[in-house]
C-alpha cells in the first residue's frame, strides 16, 4: 500500500494553480472540467510519477470552518518536504510568499510554515544535517 493521492482544500482553484505552480514550483498533472469545478492534481517535478496533490474546491459547509479553525490556531494544513528550509524559504520570500513562521528548528527538524493564499497554512521541513 502506498499513498498516491493528497487532497488539500482551496478557496479559489485558478488562483491555487497558480500559486503552487509559480510560486511553489509543483506541476499540473491533471486538469479536468467536472461540473463546475476542475479536477486538478499536482505532483513534483522531482517525482513525477510521485504522489498527487489534488486542488479540492472548499465549497463543503464543513470545510471553512475547519480551514479558519487552523489558521486562527497556526496549524499547517499539510507538510512538504525541501532540501532546505532556509534557503527555500529565502527564495520564496523573494517571490512575495508571506510566512507566519520563520525557519525554526526543533530537534532533528527545521520548520517554516507559509500562507498559500487560498485559504491554507502550509509548512515547509527538512531534516536538519540532510541537505
Amino acid at each position: 500500500m502506498r499513498i498516491n493521492l493528497m487532497s488539500i482544500f482551496v478557496d479559489d482553484q485558478d488562483a491555487a494553480v497558480e500559486f503552487y505552480t509559480t510560486k511553489l514550483g509543483f506541476r499540473v498533472a491533471t486538469d479536468v472540467p467536472v461540473g463546475e469545478f476542475r479536477w486538478i492534481t499536482l505532483v513534483s517535478p522531482e517525482d513525477p510519477a510521485g504522489t498527487q496533490l489534488s486542488l479540492e474546491p472548499s465549497e463543503h459547509p464543513a470545510v471553512p470552518p475547519f480551514k479558519q479553525a487552523l489558521i486562527a490556531d497556526g496549524i499547517p494544513f499539510t507538510s512538504f518536504a525541501v532540501d532546505d528550509v532556509e534557503a527555500e524559504y529565502h527564495r520564496l520570500l523573494a517571490l512575495g510568499v508571506a510566512f507566519t513562521q520563520p525557519p525554526t528548528q526543533g530537534g532533528p527538524v527545521t520548520t517554516a510554515v507559509l500562507d498559500d493564499t487560498v485559504g491554507n497554512l502550509i509548512q515547509i521541513a527538512s531534516m536538519n544535517g540532510a541537505g
